[in-house]
């Protein structure tokens, strides 16, 4: 996400150290203290954490002057799991704890959950910066607080090396996309919701960019941001989630679809799906796999959604999270990015891949208002995009023509020609 939220125009970047000084207005929930009691977590319907959230203090070398904080579930075994959650701007971690559904399924899976905290001091609106290289890029500031972090939780909760995971929602969605880049050998896997691509910025008005636009950048081009983040790493990489809603007015539908182009060049794979499959709250979800046939990347289109993560509360196997600002009831996106990475079976794999028999592709060929008008496309910033694969069309006319190939219901992607 942009450094600052949806109804807010970008601030400025790091700010001076007067400046510092400004809190920000907006109330938000800061938890300090060792164990914090909170309830109603998993939203309702469903039973409450039952282990405990702290902060943690003396973590580490701490360049980016964040704060963290811990969820441990009663009775963690040795060499758990490790999620990391990122908050977006203008939330705390509490927040996240509270609405995203990850102490949930800690407490029902048996892993352990860092999140880090974002401090006003360092941004007025409690965005994690993403777009400077003096705190996304490797062993830099924020980043490194971060990874200080999860050296903690390895010595202290005695986590699972290889089964390391970070996820992160909008700013924090950025800067996960960083982390993936910039520690592929610590970070198995990653979820990207309603983020930005890694290193797509290195000052405030790329950032913008980034955000509202699209970037015209080849698959190959985009791979090679990560491959340089990391000199001289080659594998394996970090399997990723990203999620996005067609929607999201503050993060363009572009950047899930420059994302995926990102990490399928990284991985050496197609940008086309080996499957797609309908799954609830007006979600699509596309696989892309490996070498191997197992799943590398997953993208889910949420249609409808606007800018946020994606929840369901309720008591069912798949119902998590509570609904708040930037938390929105469409799907437990937590639920589907845990399956992914292989957490309810303790395994360090994702499940095997689902077979899904797609009816058989129809194609389109008309002008991208046309596609539009008939759910096909949708417009952002005057450009149209394909529903599904968020694949962009060009301009949003009547002039421009476009063949879009509909591999399964609702799902669209541009084709040379019809």
């Amino acid at each position: 996400m942009h450094p600052l939220p949806a109804d807010r125009a970008p601030s400025v970047r790091r700010m001076s150290s007067i400046r510092r000084t400004l809190a920000w207005a907006a109330a938000v929930l800061v938890v300090t203290g060792s164990a914090v009691a909170v309830t109603g977590a998993a939203g309702s319907g469903a039973a409450a954490p039952a282990g405990s959230f702290s902060q943690v203090t003396n973590f580490g070398s701490n360049p980016g002057r964040l704060s963290m904080y811990s969820y441990l579930p009663a009775g963690l075994p040795s060499n758990a799991p490790l999620v990391v959650a990122l908050h977006g701007c203008t939330q705390s971690a509490a927040d996240y704890y509270q609405h995203s559904g990850w102490a949930q399924y800690a407490d029902q899976w048996g892993f352990a959950v860092v999140f880090p905290q974002q401090s006003s001091s360092n941004n007025p609106q409690s965005c994690f910066d993403w777009y400077t290289p003096s705190d996304d890029g490797r062993g830099q500031g924020e980043a490194e607080s971060i990874h200080e972090m999860v050296s903690y939780a390895q010595s202290s909760y005695h986590v699972d090396a290889k089964r390391i995971y970070v996820t992160g929602l909008s700013a924090g969605g950025g800067m996960t996309s960083n982390l993936l880049a910039d520690y592929p050998d610590v970070f198995a896997g990653g979820a990207i919701d309603s983020g930005l691509p890694a290193q797509c910025a290195t000052s405030l008005v790329q950032a913008t960019n980034c955000q509202y636009s699209n970037q015209n950048k080849t698959p190959a081009q985009w791979g090679d941001l990560v491959r340089a983040a990391d000199p001289g790493y080659a594998g394996p990489w970090p399997r990723v989630a990203i999620w996005q809603g067609t929607a999201d007015t503050t993060v363009s539908p572009v950047n899930a679809t420059e994302e995926r182009d990102q990490w399928t060049n990284v991985w050496g794979i197609s940008q086309t799906p080996s499957s797609t499959r309908t799954l609830g709250g007006g979600t699509t979800e596309s696989v892309y796999n490996d070498p191997q046939g197992q799943p590398a990347i997953e993208l889910y289109s949420v249609s409808g959604m606007a800018h946020g993560l994606a929840v369901h509360p309720g008591s069912g196997a798949d119902n998590c999270g509570s609904t708040g600002t930037y938390y929105l009831d469409y799907i437990c996106s937590t639920y589907y990015t845990a399956l992914f990475w292989g957490l309810n079976n303790g395994g360090g794999t994702p499940p095997p891949t689902t077979t899904t028999t797609n009816p058989p592709v129809q194609c389109f060929t008309d002008n991208n208002y046309a596609h539009t008008v008939a759910g096909r496309a949708y417009q952002s910033g005057g450009y149209a995009y394909a529903v599904g694969s968020n694949d962009a069309m060009g301009l949003w006319n009547v002039a421009v023509i476009t063949s879009l190939s509909e591999t399964s219901p609702g799902y669209y992607a541009v084709v040379p020609s019809c």
